[in-house]
């Protein structure tokens, strides 16, 4: 079970329908902050009224400060166990999630030679059909658990595969004894592209398919905010790819920091702004949009213009650029980020890179110092709870795809490299936690982390990991290959003849 407590959560747990209820669910209690005033949480905001969706609000546990808090709050620099962690989350606001994943597509898997849909049945299928006929617990355990695998530092660097991925992964997708699928999801904290494109290019480089069925990145939960807000700025990725990835979730006016350069370039006085951007912009008189939201999608790839762009809508008056709030402090529209990592690992051999967490803590820190108060806002990705209550949908709907089965397995398997985000959101969620040594932790042998420490345990990459969790659920004698010579009717004691 979950191991987040009742009293984590800055809303009533009552209120809270399960995501597997067919009717829509809002929670109706706004957080208060502590001068006192409602914090307007989507369901609340009167002038966005709450539509009749398939929308599910999670409750994020409550943070009293920011992690701005004398520029930098421990629960962002060393988020332990040990001190009973808390979310990045201001004052207990909720978080929508959708209340189902996408349904299954057969174009949604690409496959590594490029081909795309379901393959077809090969021989290989039909003897592991029979195979499985004759070692029922063996594959009744297989189809109890399940992996949920971060991507960046645990399944590639960048552009370019970890070996042994290719290798887990190929045994996950059948190549095992029993010829079996054994289920898994990513689980990122990654983002900045649409779900398919992400996916063509990971099937290409770990030479397995990946269906955006199984697949989470950082804001994918936050296409649920489609049903609150219709005009919004969306921020970092590459180029003007975030604005599509908004527009395929359902947002009807979707603008970039480059629209509002090619509207007024003297609005980010260090602007970067090229002909190649204003030919991508969508310019408008921005005198006269109101935006209802801002959504950090990815990490910016223009820090001084994005800064400065988030500040004024902040500070703005009901969302108009160009105007400041009599009441600057108060809070003008509300502000997302998909994720809160402060860093990632990436192709470069030195240590981990910056990514969101600490653009966020730039913002939170201007925003104090501007303001005096601290900036209340809602971050998605893991360690947050709705981003696991959005995993479990995920794997319901994967397993029913795969096995025909619509449930979650028990035993869940979290891969990830990082203690602060992957470690420590799947022990709170009662999730089993490897810890792996190819990305940003980087342990001795022996050794896990201090204050987030994965509870399966720690190895030295993504192959040990799988093949310790699968041989602890289907024994210590189960082969990682399948035998192309296996003969069914000659092994009907239920296990396969595997060299």
């Amino acid at each position: 079970m979950p191991r987040f407590d009742d009293s984590d959560f800055g809303a009533d747990l009552a209120q809270v329908r399960s995501p597997r209820d067919s009717r829509p669910s809002v929670v109706t209690t706004a957080p208060v902050a502590p001068d006192g005033t409602i914090i307007p949480i989507p369901a609340d905001a009167p002038h966005l009224g709450h539509r009749d969706s398939d929308v599910v609000e999670v409750p994020a546990t409550r943070s009293s400060i920011s992690d701005a808090a004398q520029y930098m709050h421990n629960l962002s620099l060393s988020p332990s166990m040990v001190d009973r962690r808390s979310s990045r989350n201001s004052f207990g606001t909720s978080l929508p999630i959708p209340r189902s994943p996408r349904r299954s597509r057969l174009s949604s898997v690409v496959y590594a030679d490029g081909a795309r849909g379901i393959p077809p049945v090969v021989s290989r299928d039909i003897l592991a059909s029979q195979v499985q006929d004759m070692a029922k617990e063996k594959v009744q355990a297989a189809k109890n658990m399940a992996f949920a695998f971060d991507i960046d530092g645990v399944l590639a660097h960048g552009n370019h595969a970890i070996p042994e991925a290719r290798e887990a992964l190929k045994m996950l997708n059948g190549d095992n004894e029993l010829g079996i699928k054994i289920p898994y999801i990513l689980l990122t904290n990654g983002g900045g592209k649409p779900e398919s494109e992400r996916c063509e290019q990971l099937s290409q480089i770990l030479e397995s398919p990946i269906s955006v069925d199984q697949f989470i990145q950082s804001h994918t939960p936050m296409q649920a905010l489609a049903q609150y807000y219709d005009t919004v700025l969306v921020l970092g990725g590459e180029g003007v790819k975030c604005r599509g990835v908004a527009q395929s979730y359902g947002f009807k006016a979707v603008y970039t920091p480059k629209d509002v350069l090619a509207w007024n370039q003297e609005i980010s006085p260090w602007r970067c702004f090229s002909e190649e951007d204003r030919a991508q912009s969508l310019p408008v008189d921005f005198s006269r949009v109101k935006f209802d939201a801002i959504l950090v999608f990815a990490d910016s790839r223009d820090y001084a213009t994005d800064f400065q762009l988030i500040i004024d809508l902040l500070l703005s008056e009901n969302g108009y650029l160009g105007t400041r709030s009599k009441n600057p402090g108060a809070g003008s529209i509300p502000c997302y980020f998909s994720q809160g990592d402060m860093v990632f690992p990436t192709a470069y051999k030195g240590p981990p890179r910056m990514t969101q967490g600490a653009f966020r803590i730039s913002i939170e820190a201007m925003y104090k110092a501007l303001t005096g108060v601290d900036l209340e806002r809602v971050v998605y990705g893991k360690p947050e709870l709705a981003t696991y209550k959005y995993a479990d949908e995920v794997l319901k709907s994967w397993m029913e795809e795969i096995h025909n089965e619509n449930k979650i397995p028990q035993n869940v398997y979290m891969v990830g490299d990082n203690p602060a985000s992957d470690i420590i959101g799947g022990n709170m969620y009662g999730w089993n936690t490897c810890l792996v040594r190819t990305g940003v932790f980087q342990g001795k042998e022996g050794e896990n982390d201090p204050n987030s420490p994965a509870n399966f345990g720690v190895f030295d990459h993504v192959l040990d990991a799988v093949k310790a969790a699968v041989r602890k659920e289907l024994g210590k004698e189960f082969k990682f290959k399948w035998n192309e010579k296996v003969n069914p009717v000659l092994h009907g004691d239920g296990v396969s003849a595997v060299e």
